[in-house]
């Protein structure tokens, strides 16, 4: 390790074109950087891909790429986004998170210091989630084409049988819960993008879900119609895409849904709209309404879901309009952006 560290010179050092290059350069920084971080069984084997055994159950299987800017931000980083991004994308059918893989594409220059803290950020959070990241790549390009990092990420799980959640299954009457606050974590890297500075400091929401789920399920079983993550284009993109998708309407109470005071103070000296705002460890679950309670206890007794509240219900509409009973009384439809509030968000 001593003289991987000489080499790669992690605190002062950047990686360059030979670390992509497929030679010598290339495994030491895989073997001493990355396997450092992640280490588990399957990459210990140094193969190009890794077998895995999975449990009963169906497969679920999800990819996505992370390219936010900044790459640091309150609450966490790139690399723990990617991890609790792709975990929560699996939960949100119900499954049990397995196994991860991840490609990074480095431009050239970019400091091994920042790539360590990263990897390891990864490492600790696919850790917490119990997670294994157990293949990925690593490609370098040329200064300049990569705007520091980006990272793709799969992940694979197990869904129990029994379980299906899909926005078909939603039916008018359904309740609506949110678990938690909305906005957190697109303010916090709008704040940190423009240096701008609040009396209390807002932070990312990035976290892994897969845990506050099972209770859920636990709770409400095949009472949850169906559960998504609010990420880009927040909790009005996402209502609007369960609308169309399940052929319904859903009404909502603007008293009812949580945004902590600092959020709604940032969003309103910016501009946006909470509603409109990326979340990056909340999920909307659509919930038969007689198991809503029960849910919605197992949601309040989980540490992510404490301020969960139930904000709405599902409702027949042939126009599949999200409407709003706002805090003054009137009502307003809650439509999806045609654009990007916040680009590189994820």
């Amino acid at each position: 390790m001593k003289a991987y560290q000489r080499k790669l010179d992690i605190r002062n050092g950047c990686v360059d074109l030979s670390h992509g290059s497929g030679g010598r350069a290339m495994a030491q920084l895989i073997s001493g950087l990355f396997h450092e971080a992640f280490g588990n069984e399957w990459l210990a084997r140094g193969n190009d891909q890794s077998a895995f055994d999975v449990g009963a159950g169906r497969m679920v299987m999800t990819t996505d790429g992370y390219v936010v800017s900044p790459l640091f931000f309150p609450g966490g980083n790139i690399g723990s986004l990617a991890v609790h991004g792709t975990v929560n994308d699996i939960a949100m059918a119900g499954a049990r998170p397995l196994y991860l893989s991840a490609s990074f594409i480095i431009e050239e220059g970019f400091r091994f210091a920042d790539l360590k803290l990263i990897a390891e950020s990864m490492g600790e959070a696919a850790r917490d989630a119990g997670v294994h990241i157990i293949t990925g790549d690593t490609k370098v390009v040329e200064r300049g084409k990569a705007d520091g990092l980006f990272i793709s990420t799969a992940g694979v799980g197990v869904v129990p049988h029994g379980l299906d959640l899909s926005a078909e299954n939603a039916r008018a009457g359904d309740r609506v819960l949110i678990s938690g606050t909305l906005g957190d974590h697109g303010v916090a890297i709008m704040s940190k993008r423009q240096n701008l500075a609040f009396e209390t400091e807002i932070v990312s929401d990035s976290a892994a879900l897969n845990d506050l789920v099972a209770k859920m399920v636990e709770a409400g079983g095949r009472g949850i119609r169906l559960m998504r993550d609010p990420t880009r284009g927040g909790l009005a993109a996402t209502l609007n895409e369960i609308a169309r998708q399940s052929d319904l309407g859903f009404h909502l109470r603007e008293e009812a849904i949580p945004v902590k005071p600092g959020v709604a103070a940032a969003c309103e000296l910016l501009g946006l709209d909470p509603l409109h705002v990326a979340n990056e460890g909340k999920l909307v679950a659509i919930v038969a309404p007689e198991l809503a309670g029960a849910v919605l206890a197992a949601m309040r007794a989980h540490p992510l879901g404490r301020d969960a509240a139930e904000i709405g219900e599902a409702v027949a509409d042939d126009h599949h309009f999200v409407q709003m009973a706002t805090s003054f009384g009137g009502g307003r439809i809650v439509d999806w952006l045609s654009g990007e509030q916040l680009p590189r968000i994820c």
